[in-house]
């Protein structure tokens, strides 16, 4: 499965990295916004939005993105490990 996080600390990016590895997962982290945003998302199984740090351009890229494509998003408003951990958890059971 692979997986967009978007928003965060930049402090965190390893940290994410790793736990979604521990579920099994591959996945690429946008804390903030780089050029070419919308072409380097590509066509990930789900986007997690971290909502209280997250730029509204990149909100904007993203919603534009997952509606063309399909993509599932999860909101989540707490940049944290756990936050992160449970967003995963949760999309894991229903898939």
């Amino acid at each position: 499965m692979s997986i967009v996080i978007v928003g965060g600390h930049d402090r965190m990016h390893c940290r994410y990295k790793e736990i979604c590895k521990n579920f099994g997962c591959k996945c690429k982290v946008f804390t903030q916004c780089p050029a070419n945003f919308q072409g380097k998302i590509g066509n990930p199984d789900v986007i997690i939005v971290f909502t209280k740090t997250v730029a509204h351009k990149m909100l904007n890229v993203v919603s534009s993105k997952a509606s063309q494509s399909g993509i599932t998003v999860k909101y989540c408003n707490s940049s944290s490990a756990f936050a992160l951990k449970e967003c995963l958890t949760s999309h894991l059971q229903i898939s």
